[in-house]
């Protein structure tokens, strides 16, 4: 008989999310989903109610929940709407949910992330700025609460999927010499530098090969989402910056790798479609059919690999010497990152100013030691105002 797995989506309304929500639908026998949560996009999660008619939709701002709640009694649906951040942990920890997709994007993701950690929960983790911010913390609590980690990024999934079955958190007695984290370049990796300073949101934001939201796109764009990732993967396999090597691959093909001390290299292979490492974290240790058509190895026919230019990519060594430093630097780091792609988005400064605004809240702000969520969240206040600040005095 199939077993029935309830979920909660954190995020549902994005591009994880709503991937998420085509994988269940192609398996409406073994998934319920119970809460799904948003930011602010109202139609979109109405939609979503109508067609999965979960027991509760959350709205992180409150005025948004008030519309969702006007709109589904107007059409019959009897969702409960919450509000709030404390309502996102309230649905993350739900007793009766199995799973949580942790797909809210930012610093906005942690303390729901956390909450079902803290509840044993199977984590389906997408966020991550949970890792990036709180990595000591948050893999502690999944240890001393027995939750069960899989990650969602490609990248991540791709090198889960590439260790040795039962992976004990060892490298070194696993046999593994290095992590190779695959990267595209995203699509400014032949503009001549002089260029950089004119390119607008709407050209990084067309990724040329995957389709994801404005600020991780722009993340791409500037390769500090692969310096996130970078730090995500120390944390996730307990692997020091230096065994972790970035590699451009502009097709996309191969999600990542893994290099053992007799010198095979594994790697795990696919179409880039977010499904894939979906359906694989939904159905773990199963396989289950994603809806990802199959990789035609004969049209690719060539794959490309080149070393990262720093000089191009200012955010990917940034991000390497705040994992360096350790303490609250992954959180300032992450944290002027995210001002620096809403101030660039909004075309308040250029593409440019990005690496820039990051370093000067690095110089800006001393290290200090993480000892608990409040330092975290207090590292991430200090370093958004810092920020702005700096934004400020450029008018």
């Amino acid at each position: 008989m199939t077993v029935m797995h309830h979920l909660t989506i954190l995020g549902s309304t994005g591009s994880i999310g709503e991937n998420t929500l085509d994988v269940v639908a192609r398996h409406s026998d073994r998934f319920h989903v119970v809460a799904l949560t948003a930011n602010k996009n109202v139609n979109k999660i109405f939609t979503q109610c109508q067609r999965f008619h979960p027991k509760y939709a959350v709205m992180l701002d409150a005025v948004s929940a008030e519309q969702l709640e006007k709109k589904l009694r107007a059409a019959g649906i009897d969702t409960q709407v919450l509000a709030g951040i404390e309502s996102l942990e309230r649905v993350a920890s739900l007793a009766e949910v199995d799973a949580v997709m942790a797909a809210i994007v930012g610093a906005a993701g942690i303390r729901p992330t956390i909450a079902a950690a803290r509840s044993g929960k199977k984590v389906l983790l997408a966020n991550k700025e949970t890792l990036v911010m709180a990595g000591r913390i948050f893999m502690d609590i999944v240890k001393q609460y027995h939750a069960i980690l899989l990650p969602i990024d490609s990248e991540h999934n791709a090198i889960y999927q590439s260790l040795p079955r039962h992976f004990s958190g060892d490298l070194a007695s696993s046999g593994v010499r290095r992590i190779l984290l695959t990267a595209s370049g995203g699509p400014f990796r032949r503009l001549t530098l002089s260029n950089l300073d004119h390119v607008t949101p709407e050209q990084a934001c067309a990724h040329p090969n995957w389709i994801m939201g404005r600020k991780i796109s722009v993340d791409s764009a500037t390769m500090m989402n692969k310096g996130l990732e970078v730090i995500e993967a120390h944390w996730l396999f307990d692997a020091a910056s230096d065994k972790i090597q970035v590699v451009i691959h502009p097709e996309s093909v191969i999600h990542s790798m893994v290099e053992y001390i007799d010198g095979s290299v594994l790697a795990q292979l696919g179409n880039p479609d977010m499904r894939t490492p979906i359906a694989h974290a939904l159905s773990y240790p199963e396989r289950m059919e994603s809806g990802v058509k199959s990789l035609d190895i004969f049209e690719i026919a060539q794959l490309n690999f080149e070393a990262p230019d720093f000089a191009r990519f200012p955010c990917l060594r940034l991000a390497y010497e705040a994992l360096s430093a350790g303490g609250n630097m992954p959180a300032v780091l992450n944290a002027a990152n995210e001002v620096a792609v809403e101030s660039f988005l909004a075309g308040q400064m250029p593409f440019t100013a990005i690496p820039v605004m990051i370093e000067q809240a690095l110089q800006m702000i001393s290290r200090t030691e993480i000892a608990s969520l409040n330092d975290v969240l207090t590292a991430d206040s200090i370093a958004r105002d810092v920020a702005r600040e700096w934004l400020a005095c450029q008018a």
